[in-house]
């Protein structure tokens, strides 16, 4: 499983703006929508379930990486979003840091093991010091996006 198969080129945004977990969890849900990834009246429905998963445990897993995710009947097929926020939002990570980079994920509710697959591949990317360098030295969203063509 490669990330460009769940992670379309629009969807990736810089300069996110929203410094709270709830809020740039709907910053990042919006970008699926403004992609047509996922319909405006499920956005906020996503965004609960998302909030609920974090309930569960931080999806921080620290090094300035968040991967919000869910399984849910509001998309038909997997579906990603990367954000990229400057100043970090406070996110209760495993190291207590603020997150900078986020990876949204979203499947369909019976892909447990597709979505299981996608968690993993996402997780080694994110973890990689240098592919995170990479995406925080990028600018430009299509810039971000060929480095994610080579995973």
């Amino acid at each position: 499983m490669r990330i460009k198969d769940f992670l379309g080129k629009n969807c990736i945004k810089t300069g996110l703006k929203e410094k709270k977990k709830r809020e740039h969890i709907k910053e990042m849900v919006n970008i699926l929508v403004e992609d047509g990834k996922l319909a405006s009246d499920k956005a906020d429905e996503v965004t609960d379930e998302l909030m609920k998963r974090e309930i569960l445990g931080s999806t921080g897993i620290g090094e300035g990486v968040a991967i919000p995710h869910v399984r849910t009947s509001a998309v038909s097929e997997m579906t990603g979003a990367l954000g990229i926020s400057a100043e970090g939002v406070e996110f209760n990570a495993l190291d207590g840091r603020p997150v900078h980079i986020s990876f949204l994920l979203l499947t369909p509710d019976e892909e447990r093991h597709q979505h299981l697959k996608a968690l993993s591949t996402i997780s080694l990317f994110l973890r990689d010091q240098y592919y995170r360098e990479d995406i925080m030295n990028s600018a430009r969203p299509k810039d971000i996006y060929k480095i994610v063509k080579k995973v």
